[in-house]
């Protein structure tokens, strides 16, 4: 048994004790460590042919190259700033406290995050914004948006200009981009299963809640939602979606209006992410009482209403996890590097009672 440790040992310091350095790669390529320097760094004033050199030798070593050692040598911070709507409420705050307790941990690594608000309904506005960002005192950006073309257009020439952008939990689908964020066509597929399922054989209509049909999670959701519905569950019928903007008065009037005007409801989807609103409202009217309610995103109000009994189901996705993987992402983004793709992936959760 000792013999077979120690040869496991040997064989683990064999790998990393006899890592390719810049000095190997220089020796092999036939040019100096500054030349070698240069090819990695992407810098000016080398010869194509010298480069070439260069880039052979990496694939012969298998040279990787050490980003953090390098960063920390270069003493290079990295700025990222996630741009939020202005209108929000629980899983809003959910985010931006996530990315407050994570300050401590990315300032280990150089990284500080800040947040910026911005008029999601304002799509001038938000391309102005990001159009006001430069390299020189932003590395990376994650926007919460709806799509819009001045959006899409306005993250396309901050990329241009050197700065790391992704979409945040609302993708721009337009863009052949990285995003952060689930599968939203899968989240929605998701809540017609299950309300398909708690509905049983009954009969009627769904009611479906979004805070604007502009945004691209909600508008996925909605045809995934619709998709399962018609396909497995032919007893029920899902109702025009009802955008309530963001605004309480509106929601009000257009959920009452809804619900007196069908009187067969027999299930609600909240599909937009702030779910206190509608489902407050819906609580005062007793004509939906024991129909089946399913909404989105984990919050302590959406906690207390599974613990209560005023919602059936939560479909999710972690906000720490949002958070951080937009960090490694930009980060990788920044460093040109990649991440881990499993590590990465942002699952559609469900909670219930029975599992908070």
């Amino acid at each position: 048994m000792s013999d077979k440790i120690s040869k496991t040992s040997e064989y683990w310091d064999d790998r990393y004790m006899l890592r390719p350095t810049t000095k190997d790669l220089a020796r092999v390529a036939g040019v100096s460590r500054a030349t070698v320097d240069r090819v990695l760094n992407g810098r000016d004033g080398v010869k194509q042919k010298t480069v070439d050199k260069v880039n052979a030798a990496i694939r012969e070593l298998g040279f990787t190259r050490n980003i953090q050692a390098a960063n920390l040598a270069k003493s290079k911070r990295y700025r990222f700033i996630f741009a939020l709507p202005r209108s929000g409420d629980a899983f809003l705050q959910e985010i931006i406290r996530h990315i407050h307790d994570g300050e401590d941990a990315f300032a280990q690594e150089q990284i500080w995050c800040e947040v910026r608000q911005i008029d999601e309904n304002d799509p001038h506005s938000i391309a102005s914004f990001l159009g006001s960002l430069e390299p020189d005192n932003v590395t990376g950006v994650a926007i919460m948006a709806p799509e819009s073309p001045q959006v899409r257009d306005a993250i396309f020439r901050l990329q241009e200009r050197g700065v790391a952008a992704l979409p945040f939990v609302s993708d721009q689908a337009t863009m052949d981009t990285d995003w952060v964020g689930i599968d939203n066509k899968a989240a929605g597929a998701t809540a017609a299963a299950l309300l398909g399922r708690f509905c049983g054989n009954t009969r009627g209509s769904i009611v479906v809640i979004a805070e604007s049909m502009q945004s691209r999670d909600s508008l996925d959701r909605r045809l995934g939602f619709d998709a399962e519905l018609n396909e497995r569950f032919p007893n029920l019928k899902a109702l025009p979606s009802l955008e309530t903007y963001g605004d309480e008065e509106r929601a009000e009037a257009i959920i009452t209006n809804m619900v007196s005007n069908n009187p067969e409801i027999v299930g609600i989807y909240v599909m937009s992410s702030e779910a206190r609103v509608p489902l407050t409202i819906i609580q005062g009217l007793p004509e939906v009482n024991g129909t089946v309610r399913i909404a989105h995103e984990r919050t302590p109000f959406t906690e207390a209403a599974l613990l209560a009994g005023r919602l059936d189901c939560v479909i999710t996705q972690n906000a720490g996890h949002l958070v951080r993987s937009a960090v490694r992402k930009l980060k990788a983004i920044s460093d040109q590097s990649i991440t881990h793709s499993q590590q990465d992936r942002i699952r559609v959760e469900i909670l219930m009672r029975t599992n908070l």
